[in-house]
């Protein structure tokens, strides 16, 4: 009843919610929060509020474009920013 190749006994499934990436209407969560705060603080707390929402729009924009072309953007950008430039040998 075995699949050729497969030992039996060691199956495990894997779910969605721990491969697909945790997005917020279309942007990584992390880039969307910090996007609305930022757009939130200048519309609410600078009442500019054309500027917020404008800042809020072409932000969301631009993760969620960036989103489907590469979900786990945000973190390798993260991440390339974290190393230096030139490494030591």
């Amino acid at each position: 009843m075995s699949r050729e190749g497969e030992v039996p006994g060691f199956f495990a499934p894997v779910h969605r919610a721990l491969a697909e990436p945790i997005l917020l209407g279309g942007a990584p969560r992390s880039l969307a929060i910090v996007n609305g705060t930022l757009a939130g603080a200048i519309g609410l707390g600078l009442r500019l509020w054309l500027a917020g929402l404008a800042i809020w729009a072409i932000g969301h924009a631009l993760s969620v474009w960036a989103a489907r072309r590469d979900p786990q953007f945000f973190d390798v950008a993260r991440r390339h920013l974290k190393y230096p430039v030139w490494m030591r040998p």
